[in-house]
């Protein structure tokens, strides 16, 4: 075992660490009909929304972008057609790393991915639900949120928030109680500027984080959107800010985590469940 992991491991039994989950969390997810892996990286979400086929070079630099081209070209409905068909309408085997997140009853979650699995790991389970928004004109705020009451979602203000209860941050958005999505250039430019602006943070979550640290898992940082959320999100963090997880990172991603305070640990997701999988058991022996 790492030594890291032993202090990441007491962090999050505390709740002083934050699981900051990225695309690579979804590794091993597969359609259980066609057996294909669920699209999570900018790349995979590219080919998916155009039937399996690339996009020009200047569209796949990033998924923003390729999706802006289809909103331009085919409308907001197309886009969220395809989101709601990926993430809501098709069924996925279940991630064991997000069960287990879930088996240990953690406080507060990050999720920049736009499934459901963090969620389903949580049915039953009383949880708080906060979801991006972005170019809604009703409210100067960039987030809904929702009270889980082990069955159903209703919408609630932040003022009524249970702060006792798990929290769950879909800054990108999810299709489950409802289609938000932040996902084409324009929705970025909107959510980044008002989350740079401090109205896409709920005001629970800015007390919440102060002193924080956090545990990014499957987060590659070589575009500036990934960047420039991970940024914002967490500001107020401690210092040293947290671990990522990023198996042989460039150099970009080395400078970027110096910047912030993270440490880098040459290590994959699957690396770090072995290790949860393994204290699981020597816990359950031991009682």
């Amino acid at each position: 075992m790492l030594p890291q992991f032993e202090t990441i491991l007491t962090g999050l039994a505390e709740g002083s660490v934050v699981p900051y989950l990225g695309p690579g969390a979804l590794a091993g997810v597969v359609g259980t009909t066609h057996g294909q892996p669920i699209p999570a990286d900018s790349d995979s979400l590219i080919l998916a929304m155009n039937g399996g086929k690339p996009m020009a070079p200047k569209l796949m630099y990033e998924f923003p972008r390729a999706a802006m081209n289809v909103e331009l070209k085919r409308g907001r409905k197309a886009l969220t057609r395809f989101l709601d068909d990926t993430y809501r309408d098709t069924d996925w085997s279940s991630s064991p790393l997000h069960a287990d997140l879930a088996a240990r009853g953690l406080p507060y979650i990050i999720d920049i991915n736009r499934d459901t699995q963090l969620q389903k790991a949580y049915a039953g389970k009383p949880h708080t639900l906060i979801v991006g928004i972005a170019r809604i004109s009703a409210t100067a705020y960039r987030f809904h949120i929702f009270h889980y009451d082990g069955a159903l979602y209703q919408a609630i203000d932040q003022d009524a928030v249970d702060v006792s209860l798990p929290i769950l941050f879909k800054p990108l958005g999810t299709p489950i109680p409802n289609s938000d999505y932040i996902a084409s250039d324009a929705d970025f430019v909107d959510y980044l500027t008002e989350l740079m602006g401090g109205f896409a943070i709920p005001g629970f979550i800015k007390r919440l984080r102060q002193g924080k640290r956090y545990l990014l898992l499957g987060l590659r940082l070589n575009r500036d959107t990934e960047r420039m959320l991970l940024s914002d999100i967490t500001f107020g963090s401690d210092r040293p800010a947290g671990w990522a997880l990023i198996p042989n990172a460039n150099a970009k991603e080395k400078r970027f985590l110096d910047k912030l305070g993270f440490e880098l640990i040459d290590a994959g997701v699957d690396q770090l469940f072995g290790t949860l999988n393994k204290k699981t058991e020597e816990s359950a022996l031991a009682s």
